[in-house]
């Protein structure tokens, strides 16, 4: 090597030695930061354990069944989310103890697949509703968010209820069993509700996504805890976010009728603020269940710490490549610190400040973080030169030769080593020791990753000139719409099984009774209730299943609650092991199955029967109690008589089933109705017209429409000798 190389890279490593000076000075600056988090969360620690649960016991699921269940609204903007939406419907239908709520899935009107999706997850779930953006997308999450809430105001008016909570998921989002509970349990007396997001752990080689869990962990683990007990803020993290009305009536009115800001890249972030400047109440809720059944963990492995592990929280899955990674983490960094920066400025208050600081020094410790590895990496290269290479240069160590560095090293080694530790413990406490081990490594990775995503967000707010470019154009006010699911027609499956022609359909089609083409079709004796009920149990993807309403099992009828049966419209028909088969005359939905499996706490399942015989069966097994109806003991004596059955069976309909089929309510309004509806305290048509969903008129006219068929129905009887 020539002198001048030489030269050269002394003058290098000297430039080295002064940048280890100064990132070992901002390092023990930022160690201290850190060592004040960690301390105030143990000292709170220690504290509410001698002095608060010595006397009084942890909170557990009981208390949260006691509340009454509130009207909730669940918010999924989803762009390209093919693949995805159906099985997180899904999946919330199945695990989630709650029945009232309802979920709005944001869709656009240029992306075709993922509206067709949603469709068919709308025909399986009342409780799913199609909304589409006024504006083409991709816009931000905030534009679509706005239209669903537009959606959702809607709706209620419809319904005639209030939401009391306004949650933010993705369509990713692997929901707690109980975090609508919570969430009912703590509205209204909180604003905004937050609970831990826990990412689902990846291969132990990706550490690009292995790095979202050490990060979730402490963050949501120690953090959040501390900045709640100090300030009484929750920042949002866009999901398991529930507001409450009093919440978004305030977004509303502060801006205009708009809640969400379409210019931010981290809106949920800055509602938080916005909500903590007006005085409202936010909670960070880490609330464990004692029931393994109603937990989302399931690594079970060494080194989890129950009282950690079990809270109510969100699984799901974030990024595992680099390019993937560093384009989530720009958005972060845009939307916390460069834009945050400049829309929200400072508050008025030294210790919320003190936070805000640490949510935007990631600008700055992810660039020192970089610069500490490399440092790391020449001292390391240098140190190996010098062993393999016996005759190579010897230069002055880079971390040598000064006092006040040695002991900035030695201080930032202690602090580094703390740092370890509370990321160890708080990784194993959820995810196990072998995860705890490989949050060191990985917190190496995570300097890179965090270092690309902040030198691209620098870049991109550079190419703006202003950070609030980055995001997209704010849009006018405009309302989207609900869309209707599409499914095949009821009418085309019966042709397509041969039980009509394609001239029956059309002329039922023409004939506009007012009545589903089911029940046209049957009035009309072109199918029996046999046809229709198999076609039903076809579209809904259900099993179909002969019924017999008056010779069922009296023990069996005693296992389902009356309240139970009238509102669902449900009969005990078998029993499969644990499971309860019961007979419906039309689809359930899966979140009405879970309901009642919870309410008769075991398994259940369902059958579609053929027309009336659901009907005569609540009729005769749970109406009918001081007083017989003759005529129904008249039919239950000649019910083995097929022909008469259905004669008087293709006649029998519901009141519920005919509001709807004579298009008073449709049928995700009537879902909705009841759920606070209770049929052993007043009639169902008396309970719509006091809830404003139908008018006397109406209520009269259908109960009109049903005597008719009630009186056609029990002609056939009339004629028996």
């Amino acid at each position: 090597m020539s002198l001048e190389w030489v030269e050269l890279l002394a003058y290098v490593l000297f430039g080295f030695k002064w940048l280890a000076f100064i990132l070992a000075c901002a390092l023990l600056l930022m160690g201290l930061d850190d060592l004040f988090i960690d301390l105030s969360y143990w000292l709170r620690t220690l504290w509410r354990r001698l002095r608060i649960y010595r006397r009084n016991p942890y909170a557990d699921e009981q208390r949260l069944f006691e509340a009454r269940e509130q009207p909730l609204a669940v918010m999924v903007p989803a762009w390209q989310e093919t693949g995805v939406i159906g099985q997180m419907a899904r999946l919330a239908a199945s695990t989630l103890d709650y029945e009232n709520y309802q979920i709005f899935v944001g869709t656009y009107p240029n992306d075709p697949a993922t509206q067709a999706e949603v469709d068919e997850v709308c025909q399986r779930f009342h409780n799913v509703h199609k909304v589409v953006c006024a504006r083409p997308g991709p816009t931000s999450k905030a534009d679509c968010l706005n239209n669903i809430i537009d959606a959702i105001l809607r709706f209620e008016q419809q319904a005639r209820i209030e939401f009391a909570g306004f949650i933010l998921h993705d369509a990713e989002d692997v929901i707690s069993p109980l975090e609508l509970r919570l969430f009912n349990y703590l509205l209204p007396r909180k604003d905004l509700i937050q609970v831990p997001v826990y990412p689902f752990p990846p291969a132990w080689h990706e550490f690009t996504g292995g790095h979202y869990i050490d990060e979730f962990a402490e963050q949501h683990g120690k953090d959040v805890v501390v900045r709640e007990a100090m300030v009484g803020q929750v920042p949002s993290a866009g999901v398991g976010t529930c507001f409450s009305r009093r919440a978004i009536a305030a977004l509303l009115q502060e801006k205009d009728g708009i809640a969400f800001d379409v210019q931010s890249l981290t809106e949920d972030y800055e509602i938080g603020m916005r909500l903590a400047e007006k005085g409202m109440s936010g909670i960070f809720a880490r609330f464990m269940v004692s029931d393994p059944r109603y937990a989302t963990h399931r690594e079970h492995k060494f080194g989890v710490v129950a009282r950690a592990s079990k809270v109510i929280c969100v699984r799901e899955h974030f990024p595992r490549t680099f390019s993937q990674a560093v384009r989530q983490k720009s958005r972060w960094i845009i939307g916390i610190v460069f834009q945050g920066m400049r829309s929200m400025g400072w508050s008025s208050r030294p210790l919320l400040n003190y936070f805000l600081w640490r949510d935007r020094r990631g600008g700055i410790t992810n660039l020192i973080g970089f610069l500490v590895n490399l440092v790391f990496l020449v001292v390391l290269l240098m140190w190996l030169v010098g062993w393999v290479v016996d005759d190579a240069w010897q230069f002055l160590s880079l971390l040598g030769g000064s006092d006040l560095l040695r002991w900035l090293l030695i201080c930032n080694g202690i602090l580094l080593l703390n740092r370890l530790f509370q990321r160890f413990y708080f990784v194993t406490s959820y995810y196990g020791l072998w995860q705890g081990l490989l949050s060191a490594p990985r917190m190496v990775w995570s300097n890179v990753v965090n270092f690309f995503a902040n030198i691209r967000a620098i870049r991109q707010v550079l190419l703006e000139g202003d950070p609030r470019r980055v995001a997209w154009d704010k849009t006018d006010h405009e309302f989207p719409e609900i869309g209707e699911p599409k499914r095949i027609p009821l009418g085309q499956r019966l042709v397509a099984m041969g039980a009509i022609s394609q001239s029956d359909l059309q002329a039922a089609l023409l004939a506009g009774a007012g009545r589903r083409i089911g029940r046209e079709l049957l009035s009309r004796g072109l199918i029996t209730s046999t046809q229709l009920a198999k076609a039903l149990a076809d579209q809904a993807g259900a099993e179909y299943s002969e019924l017999s309403p008056f010779k069922l099992d009296s023990g069996l009828i005693a296992r389902l609650p009356a309240r139970l049966a009238l509102r669902y419209a449900v009969l005990p028909m078998a029993e499969e092991g644990r499971t309860l088969v019961l007979a419906s005359e039309r689809a359930l939905s899966e979140v009405s199955i879970g309901a009642l499996a919870r309410q008769l706490r075991r398994p259940v399942s369902y059958r579609i029967v053929p027309q009336g015989r659901v009907t005569l069966g609540l009729r005769y097994w749970y109406v009918q109690q001081a007083k017989k109806d003759e005529r129904l003991e008249r039919l239950a004596q000649q019910s083995s008589d097929e022909t008469l059955m259905e004669a008087v069976c293709r006649h029998q309909v519901m009141l519920g089933d005919l509001v709807q089929e004579m298009g008073m309510l449709p049928s995700t309004l009537f879902a909705q109705a009841m759920f606070d509806f209770d049929p052993l305290q007043q009639s169902l048509g008396e309970y719509l017209k006091q809830r404003g969903l139908i008018s006397s008129e109406l209520l009269e006219q259908a109960l009109q429409e049903q005597k008719a068929q009630q009186a056609l129905s029990w002609r056939a009887l009339e004629v028996l000798p």
